[in-house]
This record gives C-alpha cells, sequence and structure tokens, in this order.
C-alpha cells in the first residue's frame, strides 16, 4: 500500500510493477538479472478521489499517456527493490505535486514616489543633453 496523504492510500493491485532489464553498460550479470522496474498507473481506473484524477488528467506531464495512465521507468541503481522504492516515491511525487496549488500572480503598480523619480530622471537627462548639444560645434 501507498500512503500518498493521510486520507489518500493507494493499494498495490491499482500499481502495475514489473521487473526489466536495465539499459547502460554491460558487466559480468548483464545478461541475467533483471533489475530495472517498468511502473504503470491506471488514473482512472484508481481508487483516487475525484479531484485528485482530474487534476493529474490535465497536467501536461510527459509521463501521463492520452489514455491516463502513468509510465515510470526505474533503472537508477543496482538493486531491484531499491529501483522499486525509487519508482514508488516517484509516482507519489507527481500525485502530491498534481494537488499543490499555485497562487495567481497579482499585477502591482508603481509607487507614486518611484515614477516621480523616474520622470526626474527623464527631465535630468534631457537638460543634460541639451546642454551638451549646445557647448559642441
Amino acid at each position: 500500500m501507498l500512503e500518498i496523504s493521510n486520507t489518500v492510500n493507494l493499494a498495490d493491485w491499482e500499481i502495475e510493477l514489473s521487473a526489466i532489464r536495465s539499459q547502460g553498460n554491460g558487466g559480468q550479470r548483464v545478461n541475467k538479472v533483471a533489475t530495472a522496474i517498468h511502473l504503470r498507473f491506471d488514473i482512472k481506473r484508481s481508487s483516487l478521489p475525484a479531484v485528485y484524477k482530474e487534476k493529474l488528467l490535465k497536467s501536461k506531464d510527459s509521463r501521463i499517456s492520452k489514455d491516463g495512465v502513468i509510465i515510470l521507468k526505474a533503472q537508477s541503481f543496482r538493486t531491484q527493490e531499491m529501483n522499486k522504492e525509487d519508482a514508488l516515491n516517484r509516482l507519489k511525487e507527481i500525485i502530491q505535486q498534481a494537488m499543490v496549488v499555485v497562487k495567481k500572480r497579482r499585477e502591482t503598480k508603481p509607487t507614486k514616489g518611484s515614477v516621480m523619480r523616474r520622470l526626474d530622471s527623464k527631465a535630468n537627462r534631457k537638460t543634460i543633453k541639451k546642454t551638451r548639444q549646445k557647448v559642441q560645434f
């Protein structure tokens, strides 16, 4: 069972894990051991609350297919157990990130003082430029 939050848990039957051979350079065990983990999680069939499902399906994450299936491949570690744990942690992160609410940016106006300082400096530059033009022949 994977615990997403205090109220949301995923059962083991919802997450499909399969062992595959890792990519990369060979070694003595290269043709015998399948240490990488391929994780598939169907969002539509899951027991997640409807809010979670909507936000996950709307997200533009490349790891989520058009059919609503999250596909992850974990092959960073040498052991199958560590890769399995890594894949489950990454799935948990994806689901938790979908529920984070991003604050909308509020536009701000410049203060009166900053506007006056900007206009004064422009006026000063204009007078300096005029005096330089008069001096030059």
